[in-house]
Formats: structure tokens, sequence, C-alpha cells
């Protein structure tokens, strides 16, 4: 409101008429107005600057730091083991099998040994040539299953060709599945009962707890329906409690009008298996987005002529999001912080009791 002249600003030995006071009081509300509406104007034109945007944007967007959430969880994981050891218990034991010289499986695997390490857990690693027959691979099961000093054990996928998948996730001991892949801990989890949470869902899970990010209510798109983290990740989020009570659509390969599908999302997970596939004008304003993809695409400015992509486009998702996962050091690093976290609960018996 604009200032006005009254009778309290005029001194007893100066008088002015009425008429006068009410023109000057008319020109000082016009100017007044008329410099409101110069700075509305000039507010509008800064923040409709693509360089302002730019930089209204960097201040909002946040990066899920899944290195930063990682190493915290393993220095928890190691401080309770220290105390394990402190007062005598047994020590985690993770066991590994992998089939076969894939190279992105044989990284895969020594990110998880050494993360045994790190946080103090005990760990084998059973190699097997790419020639092992299912029967060869069943019976090594087999015996991790009868170990009662392995608490829990993974084999690495994919395995090659011959042999069945299923069958040998069939075999594993759902007591000592920490990948959570099993039948009986998928189906334990969507009862909401106590059970192993695959690896990956458990990663995002915790991303999402340890940022505050809010879900009641939230409509969630996952792309991508596979077992092992669309299907699971949709379920745990629409679960009552936190980080849950959301609104979940689970979108796959023939959804009609995928793009108009996540832009009505507030979180989206991106599980699709497809490099940069989400785009920039998929997303709305404020989104949170979980990038799940490890994509390895060709990039001549790097030394190996490849790089690490997302199945986010992020350069030009990030600049409307609120929160984003980066990849590489995004959900990869949070699904091996959940496996020895699953490897912790095997050992205390927390699921299935001793």
């Amino acid at each position: 409101m604009a200032p006005v002249l009254g009778d309290e600003m005029i001194g007893s030995d100066f008088k002015i008429s009425g008429a006068f006071k009410n023109l000057y009081n008319r020109q000082l509300t016009q100017i007044y107005e008329h410099a409101r509406n110069l700075v509305s104007l000039r507010k509008e034109l800064i923040f409709h600057h693509p360089i302002a945007q730019s930089l209204h944007h960097s201040i909002i967007m946040q990066l899920l730091d899944g290195k930063l959430l990682s190493e915290q969880i393993k220095a928890e994981l190691a401080a309770e083991v220290e105390q394990i050891k402190m007062q005598g218990g047994k020590i985690p034991h993770l066991a590994a099998i992998i089939v076969g010289e894939n190279p992105a499986s044989q990284v895969y695997v020594s990110s998880k040994i050494r993360s045994c390490e790190q946080v103090g857990f005990k760990s084998s690693l059973v190699r097997c040539e790419a020639a092992t027959t299912q029967e060869e691979l069943l019976a090594i099961v087999q015996k991790l299953n009868d170990d009662p000093d392995v608490d829990g054990f993974i084999v690495q996928l994919p395995l090659p060709k011959h042999i069945d998948e299923e069958a040998v996730t069939l075999a594993i001991d759902p007591k000592k599945d920490v990948d959570g892949f099993h039948p009986v801990n998928f189906g334990r989890m969507a009862q909401g009962l106590p059970a192993f949470l695959p690896a990956t869902p458990m990663g995002i899970l915790e991303i999402l707890r340890r940022y505050n990010i809010e879900t009641s209510g939230k409509h969630c798109v996952v792309l991508g329906r596979s077992n092992i983290v669309g299907t699971p990740i949709s379920i745990l989020l629409s679960r009552k409690g936190y980080p849950g009570d959301c609104t979940v659509t689970l979108t796959h390969s023939r959804t009609q009008d995928l793009p108009a599908e996540v832009r009505r999302a507030d979180i989206i997970i991106a599980a699709i298996g497809i490099p940069e596939f989400v785009k920039g004008d998929w997303v709305k304003e404020g989104a949170v987005v979980i990038d799940v993809g490890i994509n390895r695409i060709p990039d001549e400015s790097k030394k190996n002529g490849t790089r690490i992509a997302g199945d986010v486009d992020f350069e030009s998702v990030a600049p409307h999001c609120s929160f984003i996962t980066p990849v590489p050091g995004g959900v990869g690093l949070m699904t091996v912080a959940a496996l020895m976290m699953n490897t912790l609960k095997a050992c205390k018996g927390e699921i299935y009791g001793r």
C-alpha cells in the first residue's frame, strides 16, 4: 500500500489545503504503483531468462549420492561387525558363485568381495568354467546350502545359455538367498512379511529413506517390469509405511504413450535397460528420478571408446529434477550395500531365525 500525506506530517506553522493534499496523495499512489509494476516486470524478465532458469534449477536439484550413502552404510556395518567380534560372535560370511568369464560379472563380483573386506565380513568366491554343467552348478549350490558357516550366497547372473537360471534360483535355500530372488522371499515381501528384499529395490528404498524424500501420496512411475527391479520396487513403494504409500504405475514395452505416463510422475524409477531412454521433456518440474540403468555406449572422447550411461538422459533430465541419481555413482553402489545388509541380517537370523 502506498504511503499518504496525513495531518501528522504537517508542522503546526505550515498549512496545506485539503485539495492539495488529495492531489499529492493521488500522485504518490500512482508513483508507488508504477514502481511496484516495474519491480514485478523486472523479476518476471529475470526469472524467464535462460541463464536465470539454469541457475534456478541447479540450485534446487540435488544429486542422490550413492557413493556417499554406500560408504555410510558400510561404516555402520563395520562398526556392528566390530561389536560382534568383541562379543565373540560369528562373523558374517558371504559366498559368491561365478560361471564363465563375463567381464561385467567379474567386475561386479570383485566389487562385492571388496565390500566384504571393507565391512569385516568373511567372503568366499567359487569360480566355475563356462562349460560347467547345470548339474555341477546345482551341486555347488547345495554344498553352500549345507555349509553352516556360510550365512548367504549369490549366483552371479547372467549364467551361460545352457544353464536354466530359474532352476538355479529355486535351488538356493531361501534362508541364504541374500539377493532376494527366490520365490519364497518374493512372496513374503509381497505379503509384507519379513524377507530378504531384492538388493537393488532395497538400495532404492535406502536412498529415499536417507535423503528423507517424501513418498506418501506421491505418484511413482516405474519403467520396466523385471522380477529383479521393476516388479518388486512397485510392490514395495505401494506398501503401507515409509518409504511407501505411493500410487504406483508399472510401465513396460506395451505401455501406450509412455512419455505421457512418465510426465505424471512425482517419482520416476527407470529400469528399462535402454541407454538414455528417458528425456527431459518427459519429466515434470521437481520430480525425483532414480536411474537404475547401467549401459555401456560408444564415446570417442574416452580412451577405451565407451562410457557408462543410465536409462535416463541425465543432461536433459537433471535441470527439471529436485533429486536425481547419477550413473555411475548411484543405485549400483547401493545395490552392493544392500547385499551386505542382507548378509548381516542372515548372520543374525533376523528373517528366519538361526
